[in-house]
């Protein structure tokens, strides 16, 4: 007898999320049917985009969404024998069972000196948003100016190293002193504590007196405003998420970026990560390859135990991570 344990959503958020909004369940699952197999979970993500689709595809009472990589320890399915280690889609729970058409299995070249967790992280979703939704939107060109905010975040601290590989100038923000050298460590050019300027507007200037021509959008809200008019003309913005507006329940008023866009003649342009699912090995493989080359490095916030979800995932919301932030079982 296997029982699993789950985290389910009690009710919608209202606002930030908090510790009552989250109830852990067990249930016992059935014995194994022929091609099923069953998983348990090692390593699970805690994402910001749970925060806005929990709203949208959830029911209360649900488990909540999410990833992980599992281990194979039961198995009637040839094709994924005990041992192997996949990634799913199965939401916060320890242990479930697959008939397998949802499983993607690691990399058979995955070298045993990288940990797992990285399919979660810079050579899972995040590592794959930033690299389609930077080099795919923005278009980077050698000699570039690039802003990324958010940039010691999973997404945004693999955009900014890309963007050195390609040749631009990057300029990153980031909430905390400790993040700030981080940006530094991993190549950023210019990086700033953005808590700690007394003027936006004067930092982004500061950072890079003659404007950007690629700025990858993770925060939305007043960064935006202060970023945009400081856009070089035919500049591309990136939009992957907007993390600070997550939590309104009444969406903000703000200036208006439309005259901007229309004469600086910008393109500014929003993506989900599943537009390039059919290039996702593509991404896959180069990634881990920059990765055993020492050329992207990353970082993994790692909370412990499966109770610890959700202040894991509230703590992640609060920019409490550095890198990627992951759940170990």
């Amino acid at each position: 007898m296997v029982v699993s344990k789950s985290w389910t959503m009690v009710k919608h958020f209202d606002g930030e999320p908090k510790p009552e909004d989250f109830k852990l369940i067990e249930k016992e699952l059935p014995p194994l049917q022929d091609g099923e197999i069953l998983l348990e979970s090692v390593f699970l993500s805690v994402d910001p985009y749970m925060r806005p689709y929990s709203g949208r595809l959830m029911k209360e009472g649900d488990v909540m969404i999410g990833s992980q990589v599992g281990r194979v320890i039961e198995s009637k399915n040839s094709a994924f024998p005990v041992g192997v280690y996949c990634v799913a889609n199965m939401g916060w729970t320890t242990h479930f069972i697959s008939n397998g058409k949802e499983l993607n299995p690691l990399p058979s070249e995955w070298p045993e000196s990288l940990p797992r967790s990285l399919a979660l992280g810079t050579v899972g979703m995040p590592g794959l948003t930033a690299y389609f939704g930077f080099l795919e939107i923005c278009n980077p060109k050698e000699g570039d100016v690039v802003l990324v905010n958010c940039a010691a975040g999973a997404v945004g601290s693999i955009v900014g190293q890309i963007a050195k590989l390609k040749g631009c100038k990057v300029v990153g923000s980031a909430g905390s002193d400790d993040k700030i050298q981080f940006l530094k460590d991993i190549g950023f050019d210019e990086a700033f504590n953005y808590k700690k300027v007394g003027s936006l507007e004067e930092a982004l200037k500061k950072a890079s007196p003659e404007g950007y021509d690629c700025y990858f959008e993770n925060v939305g809200g007043k960064f935006s405003d202060a970023a945009v008019p400081q856009m070089k003309d035919f500049g591309r913005i990136s939009v992957c998420g907007v993390i600070s507006m997550y939590n309104d329940a009444v969406p903000p008023s703000g200036p208006y970026i439309q005259p901007l866009i229309l004469f600086k003649q910008l393109r500014m342009e929003g993506f989900i990560v599943t537009r390039w699912k059919d290039r996702f090995v593509e991404g896959q493989k180069q990634l881990l390859q920059w990765v055993l080359e020492g050329k992207v490095k990353y970082r993994e916030h790692i909370t412990k135990g499966f109770e610890n979800m959700p202040k894991g995932f509230m703590g992640m919301l609060k920019g409490e991570n550095t890198g990627k932030a992951i759940i170990q079982v």
